[in-house]
């Protein structure tokens, strides 16, 4: 009997408290505390794999970014104002990110696949080489970002797979809420009681609206 850790919330299932072993339980179980599915769990002495020695290099596409990367951008610098009590400046980057927003354009041929793709590429690639980039230059901020979007982007990733495996029904009858502070993501009747990434109370999170 042991233990496996959710890698997004750090929540344990305690195969000898429960009573059952991890593995029998169903495929649709999900973490309790916030919402991750099976695949999310790994075994308590599974060692963290390292990640790759990564090199930045500034190329010209880099130094464009796209109207949805600046509106992300100026979203995130928003939230960052936020908790610095800069009020004022949190909403000028507000504005940025709305202006940017209503400019991204449709994407041709947008579907769950595609979706999935890019949030495992982030997982698989971009996230590492953008952790071991920033442990080579000792750059903590940047660390501490891989730390928060990692888990959002894992629980994404999460959602993301339920849905395909269950279509329209996963989303009948419940409410989807997101953290205003760090996005992460709750299917669920009402909101977490603290967010399971960043620790918020629940008034930080905000309910979806308009889903048809």
């Amino acid at each position: 009997m042991g233990k496996w850790i959710c890698r997004i919330c750090g929540y344990v299932y305690d195969e000898e408290k429960e009573g059952k072993p991890f593995a029998d339980l169903p495929d649709t179980w999900v973490c309790p505390l916030c919402g991750a599915d099976k695949g999310s769990f790994a075994p308590e002495k599974e060692e963290a794999p390292k990640p790759p020695a990564a090199s930045i290099q500034i190329t010209e596409e880099m130094k464009q970014l796209s109207v949805g990367e600046l509106s992300a951008l100026c979203s995130n610098l928003a939230r960052g104002c936020e908790k610095q009590y800069k009020d004022q400046e949190a909403a000028l980057f507000r504005q940025l990110a709305d202006f940017f927003d209503c400019a991204v354009p449709a994407v041709p041929d947008a579907d769950i696949a595609k979706l999935s793709a890019l949030i495992q590429g982030d997982l698989e690639e971009g996230y590492p080489a953008l952790r071991g980039a920033a442990q080579q230059v000792s750059d903590r901020g940047t660390q501490r970002i891989c730390v928060w979007g990692e888990k959002v982007t894992n629980i994404l990733n999460s959602l993301v797979q339920r849905y395909q495996r269950e279509g329209e029904a996963f989303l009948e009858n419940t409410q989807v809420w997101v953290c205003t502070v760090c996005g992460f993501v709750y299917v669920g009747d009402k909101s977490p009681e603290l967010c399971p990434v960043c620790k918020v109370p629940a008034w930080k999170f905000e309910k979806i609206e308009g889903r048809g």
